[in-house]
């Protein structure tokens, strides 16, 4: 795929690195789900190390949010297992069966999981700063003095300390979304899954919400991000995996998966990539945009 090359340019070299392996906080093993007689998931295996960013990729329909949403046990699982920091998700066993876990087990579990969705679900009455602090008031049950100030450092960090008191209607797509992010960062989650955070922003703002991801990369914060920003994967992730009907096609470093991608379907995906890019880039007319 020597059109992919400017892509990975700056991506991380595929080479054998000599750091350590992290230790998993997320394993999933042989996750399937079904919609009806659809089965969307079809034996999912899947690692998440400690401070490692995993970009999940692949086609409209592949499977890809309704495994993050798995994950977050936003949606239930037929087969298989979710671990989360070695804590079975969704699930408990009882007299040598599995059965569905209680809401109550099922938040101790991911209490630290903090999720990003497309659209922003603030509440509209609400400050950025109250959004902020209302799930620290309500679930985590702080002092309203502790969350306020926990929700202004939240909300210095995504960048937006100046826009406390505006409420989400005084503020652009982009920083809805990052009053999202520090809304989910306020509860200190151990990681973040991000599905498609810019997929409902207007080209133009974007770019600031890919950059608050990668500062949060910086830190070391552990990411499970479905997303169609190629730059962003090739540039951030640890991994990157491409999901196609259901199933893990292909995993590994950026610069394998973009640059020596070998299997068909993958292949086609990126030139699609591409091809859509190019499109744009030119302008429909066929002259630069």
């Amino acid at each position: 795929m020597n059109a992919m090359t400017d892509l990975v340019s700056s991506s991380p070299s595929g080479a054998a690195s000599a750091s350590p392996r992290p230790s998993a906080l997320v394993e999933v093993r042989e996750l399937r789900k079904r919609f009806g007689d659809v089965e969307v998931l079809r034996g999912v295996d899947l690692e998440i190390g400690k401070s490692e960013v995993v970009c999940i990729i692949g086609p409209s329909g592949s499977g890809k949010s309704t495994l993050l949403r798995c994950l977050a046990a936003l949606e239930t699982y037929d087969e298989g297992e979710v671990l989360i920091e070695g804590q079975l998700l969704g699930y408990a066993q009882r007299n040598g069966q599995r059965v569905r876990a209680s809401q109550r087990e099922i938040n101790r579990v991911r209490r630290n999981i903090g999720m990003v969705f497309q659209q922003f679900n603030l509440w509209p009455h609400l400050s950025a700063l109250e959004n902020v602090m209302e799930a620290l008031l309500r679930v985590r049950r702080l002092p309203r003095d502790e969350a306020r100030r926990r929700a202004n450092a939240m909300l210095d960090t995504v960048g937006l300390s100046d826009k406390g008191d505006a409420r989400p209607a005084r503020l652009s797509g982009g920083q809805q979304q990052r009053v999202a992010i520090a809304r989910a960062l306020a509860m200190e989650p151990h990681i973040m899954l991000f599905d498609e955070p810019t997929s409902a922003l207007d080209p133009e703002l974007v770019g600031e919400v890919l950059q608050v991801m990668k500062q949060l990369a910086r830190d070391g914060m552990t990411m499970a991000v479905v997303t169609h920003e190629m730059g962003f994967a090739a540039q951030v992730a640890d991994k990157v995996v491409f999901i196609d009907q259901g199933r893990i096609a292909v995993q590994g470093k950026p610069h394998a998966v973009f640059h020596d991608a070998q299997h068909p379907r993958l292949r086609q995906f990126l030139q699609n990539y591409l091809d859509r890019n190019a499109f744009w880039s030119r302008g429909a007319d066929g002259e630069p945009a």
